[in-house]
């Protein structure tokens, strides 16, 4: 069977994996992309269709704090291509972007569509070139095997970079199927788990009309995590960035409360109440004392029964809500997952140790973070640091 050489070759065409190639054709490698899935960065374009959060606007520092444990490790890669970084690398592809209120950043098109097709024209314009329906199922000897529409085919290649995504979403090409292959190398990866996932909740019958509905001016409080963002009531549960933004710690055990009225103290909450006391019923009291929605008082009037008079403990009730969820949304529905490349088993070039000449990027290694630009930040910014690495590498032997 013949054997195709390629210095570079990047497999899995997502952001970390576009990155990873933009970064060698730079530095004058331009790479073969090969592509599992009919047509690149599916995912992507499903984040699109909510407007693509492609960064947050604060400053470094509280930017990196984000990603937690992983923050010394993705520091000097987040460095490289920061959240400014990704702002002015969207505004060269001739994306105009504008900054929400919370900080995060998005095309004002609000579509990823207008991205990639530009990204995409810029890479060809580079050199790159693209293979789609081609899955990657590991070696033969010592060149990469894959299974493509017209049969199997082998390619030797000096420096391949792996961009194969976690285990979420696997209809849209993330399916973790990669670990096993990996793990039979010797490389150790850390089973995958959930991130950025929504709760189960066991509804009432009557909460099936708010079901769709954002919920706004509440704040969600899981531990040491307090999330301002909005989310979505399902019929599944809780979804959307404000659970996503306490998820993790809800993952570990935590309990979920709400604060309905997060601008008012609750000594503020109680004067209010108290000053409607005995002049209506406790649903009209609710709504024009501390201004809640129909869809805040359902779910006071879901979880607070039986809702006590006295304005101190209503309250204490308002300001701090339990939440019973009935678990975390499995890891097909999940918008990202932890787990994946332990950190020790790659160089600071985020080489494979186990398997030299090869990089990995993205979310296969195993850090999380929220979204709302955290993410996908992350993606772009180890996708880059392992193009880089894989130039290098080419670099050194030729």
């Amino acid at each position: 069977m013949e054997c195709l050489n390629e210095q570079a070759v990047v497999i899995g065409a997502g952001p970390a994996g576009l990155m990873a190639a933009e970064a060698l054709a730079d530095a004058g490698y331009p790479p073969l992309v090969i592509e599992a899935k009919p047509s690149p960065a599916r995912k992507l374009l499903m984040a699109g269709k909510s407007g693509l959060n492609l960064t947050r606007a604060e400053p470094f520092e509280d930017f990196l704090a984000h990603y937690d444990e992983a923050a010394d490790w993705l520091a000097p890669m987040l460095r490289e291509m920061s959240n400014d970084g990704v702002a002015d690398w969207a505004r060269g592809l001739g994306i105009d972007l504008f900054t929400g209120t919370t900080g995060r950043v998005f095309p004002t098109g609000m579509k990823a569509s207008p991205l990639l097709r530009a990204w995409l024209a810029r890479l060809a314009g580079k050199g790159v070139r693209l293979a789609t329906r081609w899955r990657w199922t590991g070696w033969q000897g010592d060149v990469l095997r894959f299974e493509t529409p017209d049969g199997m085919r082998l390619i030797r290649a000096g420096a391949p970079v792996l961009a194969l995504g976690g285990a979420s979403w696997p209809r849209l090409g993330s399916d973790g199927s990669w670990a096993e292959v990996l793990a039979a190398m010797g490389v150790n990866v850390a089973p995958f788990r959930p991130a950025n996932m929504g709760f189960g909740v066991e509804w009432s019958p009557h909460m099936a009309k708010h079901f769709g509905t954002p919920v706004k001016a509440c704040a969600l409080v899981a531990g040491d995590r307090r999330s301002r963002g909005e989310f979505i009531l399902s019929r599944r549960g809780l979804e959307g960035g404000g659970i996503y933004d306490v998820a993790r710690v809800l993952g570990e055990g935590a309990p979920l409360a709400l604060d309905l009225v997060p601008d008012l103290a609750l000594s503020q909450a109680e004067t209010r109440l108290a000053a409607q006391r005995g002049k209506d019923s406790l649903s009209n009291r609710l709504r024009k004392s501390l201004k809640l929605d129909p869809v805040r008082l359902a779910l006071l009037q879901e979880w607070g029964r039986p809702m006590p008079d006295d304005p101190a403990k209503l309250a204490r009730l308002v300001k701090h809500l339990a939440v019973p969820l009935t678990g975390p949304a499995p890891i097909a529905q999940a918008i990202s997952t932890a787990g994946g490349i332990r950190r020790a088993d790659l160089s600071d070039r985020l080489m494979l140790t186990a398997v030299p000449g090869m990089f990995a990027a993205g979310e296969m290694l195993d850090w999380q973070a929220p979204t709302g630009g955290y993410l996908l930040t992350a993606c772009f910014a180890t996708g880059r640091w392992a193009g880089q690495g894989a130039a290098a590498y080419l670099a050194d032997r030729t």
